[in-house]
């Protein structure tokens, strides 16, 4: 199945997804739908609310509590990406513009979070009980995984463990429930559901793995993003970990000096990356990655084949194959 195809079989959900987006974002305030559409509308694939989408499909769930719910994890993906932007001082989000480069950073932290003040009441009026108390659980792992992150820039010594575990609470832990409340809606057995959670857990580290591979990659205009940010942020990713495990004490010594220096200069930049390349951290990140994958795919098993297990095994293959 292509990927237009699974959107095509999302259209019509995802289509009322927009519409509850685009009405939660109403303010007097003209500044809040004014940044708001900005980041929205800024060439995000959905990837999030499709797979809540699917995975509630999956569960033969048939009402529509699931649009606004796919909503708000949109506005809290939304929302990190606003912080996230401001913290890093970042210029570019997906090719345009980054909102904190524009607007300045008060205004990126303040609608972001009201966005997420959004996003609490859209859950609160569609999630029972179980689902409000995985949701609260996550932004407290989301928040620690941010600050964990921060705590950890510049360190040489991040292991490879280390890192997945912050990448999970970082990044795979929206998508991991994402999937969850699919599963919830449904109202299927625990095993269904902790599958679906391990398939989003799963998927999610493997998606930023391979945007920690096209940080070094890809082409800047296609990547959206500035290339050798992470280097430049002081972010020590796995394929500068593996990296640095790898080298040899005069190679780990230069990549040190890059990474504790004032500014990454493009020289720079391409000495990291021509070292990542000889000791080969693009292909052990990229390997890894599909170890994920394999994984997620694997916790699909438990489902019978259907027109939605197959959309969600697409939105694993796509993670691999994006450029964005």
């Amino acid at each position: 199945m292509s990927f237009d195809k699974v959107l095509e079989i999302v259209k019509h959900d995802l289509d009322n997804v927009e519409v509850e987006l685009k009405d939660n974002l109403h303010s007097d305030i003209p500044l809040i739908p004014q940044v708001g559409m900005h980041v929205l509308k800024s060439g995000g694939k959905r990837f999030r609310p499709i797979l809540l989408i699917l995975s509630a499909r999956l569960c033969d769930y048939t009402g529509q509590g699931h649009i606004s719910l796919a909503g708000a994890i949109e506005f809290i993906h939304t929302a990190a990406l606003l912080h996230d932007d401001v913290v890093d001082h970042a210029g570019l989000r997906r090719g345009n513009s980054s909102a904190n480069s524009l607007w300045g950073n008060e205004a990126s932290v303040l609608v972001g979070d009201f966005l997420l003040s959004r996003a609490f009441s859209m859950m609160i009026a569609n999630a029972d009980k179980k689902a409000l108390n995985i949701l609260s659980k996550m932004f407290i792992q989301m928040a620690e995984g941010e600050a964990y992150e921060l705590m950890k820039s510049g360190d040489v010594n991040l292991s490879e463990d280390d890192y997945t575990t912050m990448v999970g609470d970082k990044t795979a832990i929206l998508i991991s429930v994402a999937c969850q409340l699919g599963a919830i809606l449904g109202k299927v057995n625990q095993k269904k559901e902790e599958s679906l959670a391990n398939f989003g857990w799963n998927l999610g580290i493997a998606f930023q793995l391979m945007d920690d591979t096209l940080d070094y990659i890809s082409d800047e205009v296609e990547f959206g993003k500035s290339i050798g940010k992470d280097l430049e942020e002081q972010k020590v990713t796995l394929p500068l970990i593996y990296t640095l495990k790898q080298g040899d004490p005069k190679d780990r010594e230069e990549i040190i000096r890059i990474i504790e220096s004032d500014a990454v200069e493009k020289e720079d930049l391409a000495t990291v990356i021509e070292l990542i390349q000889k000791y080969q951290g693009i292909d052990y990140t990229v390997g890894k990655t599909k170890e994920y994958l394999l994984k997620a795919k694997n916790y699909l098993n438990i489902f019978d084949d259907s027109e939605e297990k197959s959309a969600l095994m697409t939105m694993a293959d796509y993670v691999v194959e994006r450029r964005r």
